[in-house]
C-alpha cells in the first residue's frame, strides 16, 4: 500500500511517532509551526479517514495514535521520491546522496558498512 502524506500531514504523523498517543492539543503543542486546535483536529479526521491515524476515547477526549509504522511510511516516501525526482532510478538517488550531499566521512563509512551487509546478505541466499 502506498502511503502518501502531504507536508502537513506528515508533520503530524511526526509528532505522533515521536510521542506516541497523543490528543489534538498536544499534537497542536509539538508543531513547529502554530496552527489553529480546529486545523489540526481537521488533520488528525483527515488522517483517520485514510486508515493512517487511530483514536481511542479517554473520558471525552480523544488520542490518536498512528496506526502506520515511521519506516513503513519512509519506504513510500523514498519510493515516490525516487519516482517523481529520480526517473525510477535508484542510482541517481544514491549518487545524488552520496555526491551532492556532501556527506561527512563517518556518514560515509556507515553507508559503505550498510552496503557491504546488504552484498553480504545478497551472496548468503
Amino acid at each position: 500500500m502506498a502511503i502518501n502524506f502531504t507536508e502537513r500531514e506528515l508533520d503530524i504523523m511526526a509528532v505522533l511517532w515521536e510521542h506516541g498517543a497523543s490528543t489534538a492539543a498536544e499534537v497542536r503543542e509539538h508543531l513547529a509551526d502554530p496552527l489553529a486546535y480546529n486545523t489540526v483536529l481537521t488533520m488528525l479526521g483527515i488522517l483517520e479517514t485514510k486508515g493512517y491515524v487511530g483514536h481511542d476515547e479517554v473520558g471525552r477526549t480523544f488520542r490518536f495514535r498512528p496506526l502506520v509504522d515511521r519506516e513503513a511510511a519512509g519506504t513510500s516516501l523514498i519510493d515516490r521520491v525516487v519516482d517523481k525526482v529520480f526517473g525510477g532510478s535508484e542510482d541517481l538517488l544514491l549518487t545524488h546522496l552520496v555526491r551532492d550531499q556532501k556527506l561527512g566521512k563517518r556518514k560515509l563509512q556507515r553507508l559503505r558498512q550498510l552496503l557491504d551487509e546488504q552484498l553480504d546478505d545478497e551472496s548468503g541466499r
